[in-house]
């Protein structure tokens, strides 16, 4: 958990001044706190939401082994929400081949199979009649980022060490309704100077694949590709963009990228700018994609900086995200933040929530929205017990 700490130094140098929109009204509220027990610490993966509202995650550390947990969130009538552990992770130097610090999203396919990866072994947890849930590794590998799901249900992740040791994206498919019974296909190996692709991969709606390297690229800081299909149906790389530190931001750090509807993508960065930068990258008619950063946290002290996260957009267009430190001067604990967009092209900037240690400190993963609009988090560490949260926030 000391992943935080090592963040917060390069988000509080060069501040300026500038007026942010006030706190909204919005309602946080803590779901769990993590550390009481045996019941898992330290989230740095966000969260999948079900049909009914059960909230999925992992943590790196805790559990009956000490290892790391899937664990499984299910809200009550009284409005207070109970915690299942659905698998306690085992480190595989105790001969148990489902590894250990689980640090990526989960995916749900449509029937409610849960899906994930720890450090050696890509996993399913089944569910049963009688509330139970049966644990499989599909396949022994490690991701950099969580899966995403194809329409049929297939799985993409990137992993590494690939062709040309950089990594590489691939395909898991279902072969049959067995276990092992997973095939692996690598569709793109990251050549020199593609270093290390860590975040989530997102689909566009003709099926091409999105993601971010937090360093590589022309400058050695960074860049967000995509994998498409050329003519004759084989794979092929686009870097969108490399980040060049500066004003043009620097690492994106596990920053998933997300669409809107015109094909416009945005992300994160955890330096460059003053404090962090969110971006957008738009398509040109040459095929090029331009970049125009939207905020860049200047003054992160007070309203966050160093963000770790990829985006999320709710309904009406708004996106929210987290930074990993900033938010309140004596905690530097992170914050959640909105980003509203205006008729002049201009995005306005607002803090919903500044964590202070006791409510969660350092989240470091995207927020999820339910169809209300209600988001929900995690944080690292601090909390009740000092092992991190799930939090909600009501608009």
């Amino acid at each position: 958990m000391s992943r935080s700490r090592q963040l917060r130094p390069a988000v509080v140098l060069g501040l300026t001044l500038l007026i942010v929109s006030p706190l909204h009204a919005a309602t946080y509220k803590v779901l769990h706190a993590f550390g009481k027990g045996k019941d898992g610490g330290g989230v740095f993966a966000g969260l999948a939401r079900d049909a009914k509202g059960d909230l999925f995650g992992v943590t790196t550390g805790g559990g009956a082994y000490g290892d790391g947990t899937a664990f499984e969130l299910t809200p009550g009538s009284d409005g207070k929400w109970t915690e299942t552990i659905l698998h306690s992770f085992c480190h595989p130097s105790s001969d148990c081949e489902d590894g250990a610090l689980p640090s990526t999203t989960l995916v749900l396919d449509r029937a409610g199979n849960v899906y994930g990866a720890s450090n050696t072994a890509a996993f399913e947890l089944i569910p049963s009649e009688n509330d139970s849930w049966s644990f499989q590794v599909i396949y022994v590998t490690s991701t950099n980022g969580g899966f995403v799901l194809d329409k049929a249900e297939n799985l993409y992740g990137t992993w590494g060490p690939g062709k040309y040791k950089e990594g590489d994206v691939f395909k898991l498919r279902r072969d049959s309704t067995e276990a092992a019974a997973w095939s692996e296909s690598a569709l793109y190996n990251f050549g020199p100077g593609e270093c290390c692709a860590t975040s989530s991969l997102i689909f566009d709606t003709a099926g091409n694949l999105y993601g971010t390297t937090k360093l590589g690229g022309t400058s050695g800081d960074g860049s967000a590709y995509r994998i498409f299909r050329d003519k004759n149906g084989a794979w092929k790389d686009q870097i969108m963009h490399s980040f060049s530190a500066g004003s043009d931001g620097q690492y994106p750090w596990d920053a998933r990228l997300v669409l809107d509807g015109a094909g416009n993508a945005y992300g994160t960065t955890l330096q460059g700018g003053i404090g962090g930068t969110i971006f957008e990258l738009s398509p040109s008619a040459d095929g090029q994609w331009k970049e125009t950063i939207l905020y860049n946290f200047p003054n992160a002290q007070k309203n966050g900086g160093g963000p770790a996260a990829g985006l999320a957009f709710d309904k009406a267009g708004n996106l929210y995200g987290t930074t990993s430190a900033g938010g309140d001067p004596s905690c530097t604990c992170g914050v959640v933040f909105k980003l509203t967009p205006g008729s002049n092209g201009k995005w306005k900037y607002s803090v919903l929530h500044r964590f202070t240690g006791k409510d969660g400190w350092s989240p470091q993963a995207s927020v999820t929205l339910d169809d209300k609009g209600t988001i929900y988090g995690t944080t690292t560490e601090g909390g009740a017990y000092g092992y991190g949260v799930v939090f909600e926030i009501t608009p």
